[in-house]
């Protein structure tokens, strides 16, 4: 049985991890944090991996303290970007952390992660390229993580395949072109009813292909967490890895 701790368990996704862990044959929960509550209990001695969904001012720190500890750690919060997880890369480089692991993704929903895969393989042949995301109001990040990671997985196919600047004759927009990211434009919508929902628009001349990706409830994401789970725990993981195409060898 892998041992489980759970940081965040009280939200709204640490909850749900809480009861993926439970219902899971090969995992037990081992100890659940909420804010508040000490994040020394967790130790290699009762827990084999954290899963750690809490907010982002306070993952970072979070990480760190588990690492410190000698633990291995899945990571669901948003809002990491390339200077957040250098300091976890850097710390893990370190002689006494070298034989752990932690795991960051974007999206745990295997819908989510064949979409990006999509995107970056359909970017290179067209000219132009949007991207709109949905969630609920209650979201506290704009783009979100995934969009983010849309984004830049299209921009890189794009330089890549050697294409430019996409067509975008706008003069004055007011905001409502949405956030330019990498070169793509990302609009988000924030709409009661939604959960978490993603659409990758490409163009040509004559042409159209969208690749859409939904997820109706958050249990969409638990099967992606449990695989990271399994996967950080048999070890043959060391360092810093970030995305759950990792794991699934696309």
């Amino acid at each position: 049985m892998i041992a489980v701790a759970v940081v965040g368990a009280r939200g709204r996704m640490g909850s749900t991890v809480v009861d993926a862990v439970n219902d899971a044959e090969d995992t037990r929960l081992s100890h659940t944090i909420d804010h508040g509550q000490d994040i020394a209990q967790i130790t290699p001695d009762n827990t084999d991996v954290a899963v750690e969904f809490t907010v982002p001012a306070a993952s970072l720190d979070n990480v760190l303290a588990l690492v410190d500890q000698g633990v291995n750690v899945v990571v669901g919060t948003t809002g990491w970007d390339e200077d957040r997880l250098a300091k976890v890369r850097e710390v893990l480089e370190r002689p006494e952390h070298r034989g752990q692991c932690v795991f960051v993704a974007p999206n745990f929903a295997i819908s989510a992660v064949l979409a990006d895969h999509f995107a970056a393989q359909a970017a290179r042949y067209f000219e132009s390229a949007e991207i709109i995301e949905m969630h609920h109001p209650d979201k506290i990040d704009a783009p979100s993580g995934t969009a983010l990671n849309t984004a830049h997985a299209i921009a890189k196919a794009r330089r890549d395949a050697g294409l430019g600047a996409m067509p975008d004759g706008t003069r004055s927009d007011a905001g409502s072109r949405g956030q330019v990211v990498d070169g793509v434009h990302v609009h988000a919508v924030r709409l009661r009813g939604l959960n978490a929902h993603e659409e990758i628009l490409f163009g040509n001349p004559g042409e159209q292909l969208v690749i859409r990706s939904d997820c109706f409830d958050r249990g969409s994401f638990m099967q992606g967490v449990l695989l990271a789970v399994r996967q950080v725990a048999s070890g043959r993981y060391t360092g810093l890895h970030t995305g759950l195409e990792t794991f699934l060898k696309l």
